[in-house]
């Protein structure tokens, strides 16, 4: 059994520390934040995740995980001290290290005994290595000749499956130049060992660009899709039918070929533009992702025009309310960030409308993400209040609670609608823009059936 720090408690470190010790090591999570380490001692999960909360408990109790501020005392103890810090956004897109800095500094100042030091958040190629550099600056400043290792182990999590994901991995990927620190680490991670999931053992620099290569090709595949449909819309195919057949070669695979409002949510964004600024700053520009980048930011963009089309065209908007089904980036989360919901909210505003907002998790963070907008948000407790008194509903976040919408009553509680080229025959609008209706069964409720790519 390994002593295991992990510095922060954000999603990937609580997640990654949480299943390390349920792997039977025995982990503290650090955070500087006292009120949210009294939260976790209290049982108080701060992220929705699906099984995390009991996960927590029951390690807690098992005496494997603790909690604690103090970064010191939690660094001289472990053998393996894993950084999960956040790495925000830059203005040039690239990763803000700061807090990837205070964590490698903080160690380097406390550490007494051979740790071995690793990189879990997502961090830029060459991270580790100024990793080593930062811990050897403290210890020179201590005279200190404390023997350490660097490595880099990308975490690869989704959320709303993160514990299974973690627990349940397609790999593991070890970047180290020592074998010492190698085995500690298939130590740490025994209970998949002896499951065989592969390991993947390279140097630092690879695992580094796997986190961030493997992401932009999915990101690109979601723009690929997303942009195949908005071509299919024009001919007149079916995208469903198009990836469904696209899928089945075994050279692409029928994963994130889903198209919708475009990508969101915490990684793709933002290692997206990771990447692509290091390929500028390396001068090897990677134009595929920045073409998807600029596809994600133009589908959002469609996705209103969508909406306005469908109420009349150009100015149709003006005064139109529209309920919003689904606010957090991807279903089973109430993480906002980079949700398309967001440019898509603040636009239709832009344009007039007003929004009847439902989000089975998401609205504390929607509060906030959308206060430029308050005035014109009103926030339903369930899809139908939602629907109530609207010109319009659009599916953003396909949450299970909103794949069996009873159709007829939606229809019922609409606006009686005054938009189109002709008033008489106008229907109220329905917006899947997740793909899971079926055209003629919206239809059949004497609703106008707008998809994505259909």
């Amino acid at each position: 059994m390994a002593a295991i720090a992990v510095i922060g408690t954000g999603y990937v470190g609580l997640v990654s520390g949480t299943c390390l010790a349920d792997f039977g090591n025995r982990v503290t999570c650090v955070d500087s934040d006292a009120g949210k380490i009294e939260s976790l001692r209290n049982g108080i999960i701060p992220i929705y995740e699906s099984g995390l909360e009991d996960l927590v408990r029951a390690n807690v109790r098992a005496g494997r995980l603790f909690f604690t501020t103090d970064t010191a005392r939690t660094v001289r103890q472990s053998d393996a001290v894993f950084i999960a810090v956040g790495t925000p956004p830059r203005d040039d897109g690239g990763a803000d290290l700061q807090y990837v800095e205070s964590a490698a500094r903080d160690i380097g100042r406390a550490m007494e005994n051979y740790t071995v030091i690793v990189d879990k958040s997502t961090v830029p190629i060459g991270t580790a290595r100024r990793v080593r550099r930062w811990v050897e600056e403290e210890l020179s400043i201590r005279r200190a000749g404390v023997p350490f290792d660097v490595v880099s182990n990308p975490e690869f999590l989704r959320e709303g499956t993160a514990v299974y994901d973690f627990t349940h991995p397609d790999r593991v990927v070890i970047g180290s130049e020592s074998e010492k620190a190698r085995e500690l680490m298939k130590e740490v991670y025994r209970s998949l060992y002896l499951n065989e999931t592969p390991y993947i053992e390279t140097n630092l620099e690879s695992a580094e660009m796997i986190k961030y290569a493997s992401n932009a090709f999915l990101a690109v595949k979601i723009g690929y899709i997303n942009e195949i449909a908005n071509l299919c819309e024009k001919v007149g195919a079916d995208v469903q039918d198009v990836a469904k057949a696209m899928g089945r070669d075994g050279r692409i695979g029928a994963k994130f070929l889903h198209p919708g409002p475009g990508y969101g949510g915490s990684c793709f964004p933002k290692d997206t533009r990771a990447i692509a600024a290091a390929g500028r700053e390396n001068h090897s520009p990677l134009s595929i992702i920045e073409a998807a980048i600029a596809a994600n930011e133009k589908q959002k963009t469609a996705m209103v025009e969508k909406i306005e089309t469908g109420l009349g065209g150009p100015g149709s908007l003006n005064g139109k309310t529209i309920a919003i089904l689904g606010l957090s980036f991807k279903q089973n989360t109430d993480d906002m960030r980079e949700s398309p919901a967001i440019d898509i909210c603040r636009n239709l505003v832009k344009k007039g409308a007003r929004l009847r907002l439902s989000d089975p998790a998401a609205f504390a963070e929607a509060k906030w993400r959308l206060a430029d907008i308050e005035q014109n948000c009103f926030y339903a407790e369930n899809e139908y209040l939602a629907a109530e008194g609207a010109h319009a509903l659009a599916i953003l976040t396909p949450w299970n609670q909103y794949r069996g919408l009873d159709l007829g009553r939606i229809k019922s509680l609409f606006s009686n609608p005054k938009t189109g080229p002709d008033a008489k025959t106008a229907r109220p609008c329905f917006f899947d823009f997740r793909n899971i209706y079926k055209r003629e069964d919206v239809e059949a409720a004497g609703l106008a059936y707008w998809g994505v790519g259909k």
